[in-house]
């Protein structure tokens, strides 16, 4: 059985290592503002085990104009459960979330090799690649959040 539920920003750092920081500490998953009341972390459990976590934060990108925008940062999937379409209701649950709230914008820095991934969830991308020191390629995402109420 699939459940997504709220859950603590370190019980999110195992997932974010594992697939996001593998060559890097442990201590290179704690994001500045992880532990703050307006970051949001959600995990996704098969059964009682989790597989996948995405965490929202109260962030502003200067390249939008909306006032109250959204980040993604640390959505990752464990990979021997890639390509089931976990990633996917994660990002919906979120945004549905937002939906009901005053969100207008949700943005995120995405990896070079997951842009086809938000592509199809109707993200955009906003101006040029950019890398990302000891990281790789990214790209600037977007979707409008407030007309998907």
């Amino acid at each position: 059985m699939i459940t997504i539920k709220k859950i603590s920003a370190e019980a999110s750092y195992p997932v974010r290592h594992e697939v996001l920081r593998k060559a890097k500490p442990i201590d290179s998953c704690r994001f500045e503002g992880d532990e703050l009341p307006t970051t949001l972390h959600y995990g996704l459990f098969e059964d009682d085990s989790l597989q996948g976590i995405i965490s929202v934060f109260e962030t502003s990108n200067p390249l939008f104009t909306e006032t109250r925008q959204k980040q993604i940062r640390g959505m990752a999937v464990l990979e021997h459960n890639q390509g089931k379409g976990y990633g996917k209701q994660l990002v919906l649950y979120c945004e549905k979330y937002l939906a009901e709230t005053d969100c207008e914008l949700l943005w995120f820095n995405a990896r070079e090799n997951a842009k086809g991934f938000y592509q199809k969830l109707g993200y955009t991308i906003q101006g040029e690649p950019f890398n990302i020191e000891g990281i790789g390629i990214h790209y600037v995402m977007w979707k409008k959040i407030k007309n998907l109420v």
